[in-house]
């Protein structure tokens, strides 16, 4: 099962000026929804992306599905999220 985490260069934060989560990158910012924000901040690259999504559904009640897969697979892309095999 995958396990993703932040790259190295991309940091999750708050800016308090948007009063919104913001993932930092080299050059470039992200305003994420609480949603996204919610989603990183399990990203730890010790849960799998199933534990991500049965941790949200606990706390929310419910995730759409597929959507924790899709958000990841677009920052993969982007280079943001790793995925560790383990």
């Amino acid at each position: 099962m995958s396990r993703p985490r932040l790259a190295r260069h991309v940091r999750l934060s708050f800016d308090s000026t948007r009063q919104r989560p913001i993932l930092l990158l080299p050059e470039t910012v992200v305003v994420l929804n609480d949603t996204g924000a919610a989603i990183l901040e399990r990203c730890d690259g010790q849960r799998t992306v199933a534990e991500i999504e049965e941790s949200l559904a606990r706390e929310f009640r419910t995730v759409p599905e597929g959507e924790v897969p899709r958000f990841l697979a677009g920052l993969v892309a982007r280079r943001c999220v790793e995925l560790a095999d383990g």
